[in-house]
């Protein structure tokens, strides 16, 4: 005896189409369970000690309430007691990448970016911002307020960056899960950037710096009271900063002045400096340099194999 699927949605009081939609939406849950499960490895992964609850709220899933998100965490193995049950294989090997930066010659906009991610109190609350610079005109070219940590909101600071931007030769930062986040990585790949990382502090201090220079020199001041607007306030001192911050490095410019400059001289002509760690733009004098001239106008980005310093000057 055989019974067709319509007959069998009839005799338990159900339409396909309810099933069709029940099907589509159970999709939808486990293709978003199956991202949130990488950021909540990554997160294990780089803090071992964190609880389940305490994962929830910083991470922050829109589609998963704290009750279902903890049972289904603590069903998975992520018990902080059992340490043995979050170690995947996925995660077997580093998937860290190497500091392309320390040491080059930069000489025009897009060759590198770096980003980070810094803590702001409002209140008795934290919230997090992330900000992406352009190390050579010290341009913020994309960022994001957020009340969690997951890496949603750097995916929106990059798209937002190369949405308005030359896409970089080189995207650099810490080695916090944000930047080694499957999405994040893919996006710079996607578009052709290499991917760089520090192994300290010390290794990002240009984005370490914009961190500070928008929480001392402007949010101290405004003391936002409320999330709305801590986000608004951090819109403003960056269009400032961009646009009516003068900086010591960029001719007592703007960031934004500067790159406008620099796009009408010839590359040869721009200033240089090269990328050192503790964030220090050492300006090149150019008697002491000679550039390959046809090393610049091929390569994307060069080292300092393709320089030779006079030393005798």
């Amino acid at each position: 005896m055989s019974y067709s699927l319509n007959e069998l949605y009839e005799v338990v009081g159900i339409s396909k189409q309810a099933v069709i939609q029940y099907e589509k939406r159970q999709e939808l849950f486990d293709t978003q369970v199956s991202e949130l499960l990488e950021e909540v490895e990554l997160l294990r992964r780089e803090h071992p000690g964190c609880g389940v609850e305490k994962m929830y709220y910083t991470l922050k899933p829109q589609f998963l309430g704290r009750d279902r998100f903890i049972e289904l965490f603590m069903n998975l193995g992520f018990r902080v007691q059992y340490k043995k049950n979050y170690r995947r294989t996925t995660f077997s090997a580093k998937v860290y990448h190497p500091n392309l930066i320390e040491g080059m010659l930069v000489y025009k906009p897009s060759q590198v970016w770096q980003s980070d991610i810094t803590y702001i109190e409002v209140g008795n609350r934290f919230y997090y911002a992330v900000f992406i610079i352009d190390v050579y005109t010290k341009l913020i070219v994309g960022y994001k307020v957020s009340d969690h940590l997951r890496a949603e909101a750097n995916m929106k600071a990059l798209e937002m960056a190369v949405r308005e931007y030359e896409v970089p030769a080189i995207h650099h930062s810490d080695k916090g899960s944000q930047y080694i986040y499957r999405k994040y990585t893919g996006l710079l790949k996607s578009v052709g950037t290499s991917i760089s990382m520090g192994d300290t502090a010390l290794d990002n201090a240009y984005a370490e710096r914009i961190n500070q220079t928008i929480k001392n020199e402007y949010l101290a001041y405004w003391k936002p009271q409320s999330y709305k607007a801590l986000q608004a306030q951090v819109e403003k001192a960056v269009n400032h900063y961009n646009t009516k911050r003068p900086h010591n490095h960029l001719a007592k410019k703007a960031p934004k002045a500067f790159a406008e400059d620099v796009a009408n001289l010839s590359m040869c002509d721009r200033p240089f400096a090269i990328i050192y760690s503790e964030g220090y733009h050492r300006e090149v004098n150019r008697s002491n340099i000679l550039i390959d001239k046809n090393a610049i106008e091929k390569q994307t980005y060069f080292c300092p194999m393709n320089i030779k310093m006079n030393l005798n000057t």
